[in-house]
């Protein structure tokens, strides 16, 4: 895994995550969450080992695996806007049935460990108030319609960039 750092003060346009594959999986699995057996797949296999939420990983091959980047870039009002770029997977609308599908789902954009979106749309403003002064890990991890974690040798799917945010610049939440 690549790490990237962004001062904010820097006139550097762009932290970039890296690029972790995954692979096309499909299943008609229910809800995972807080530990809630999740049925196996016929693609894909339902892992017993959990991210740090809770949630099952979704194993599967890396070939023609769908992946996540993203780019943060600090905006005039002292948020950052975040746009993810994704190969192999599209991100489902709002209402879609809880159901692992070949190549589709969520992002979940963590700050520090902590969800503070669930992203359905390749772009997203994060309000400065999210990400106080210091340096911050941003996570992008992807996950199917049914809280499954894409995972690829165990390891979930997700690209993760640092970011800092400098006591010169002024914010509003």
């Amino acid at each position: 895994m690549s790490w990237t750092k962004w001062t904010r003060g820097t006139l550097a346009a762009l932290a970039a995550g890296v690029l972790l594959p995954l692979g096309a999986a499909a299943c008609t699995s229910g809800e995972a969450r807080g530990g809630t057996t999740v049925s196996p797949s016929p693609v894909g296999k339902v892992l017993d080992d959990t991210d740090e939420t809770g949630r099952n990983l979704r194993e599967v091959a890396q070939r023609n695996a769908p992946q996540v980047a993203f780019e943060i870039t600090p905006d005039s009002a002292g948020g950052w806007d975040v746009r993810l770029t994704l190969r192999h997977f599209r991100l489902s609308p709002p209402g879609t049935r809880p159901a692992a599908a070949i190549g589709r789902g969520l992002a979940h954009l963590f700050v520090d460990g902590h969800r503070v979106a669930r992203l359905r749309t390749p772009t997203y403003h994060l309000a400065a108030g999210r990400v106080p002064h210091g340096t911050h890990q941003i996570t992008v991890r992807l996950y199917a319609d049914d809280g499954t974690v894409w995972a690829v040798r165990g390891k979930p799917v997700q690209s993760t960039a640092d970011i800092t945010v400098s006591g010169a610049e002024t914010g509003t939440g």
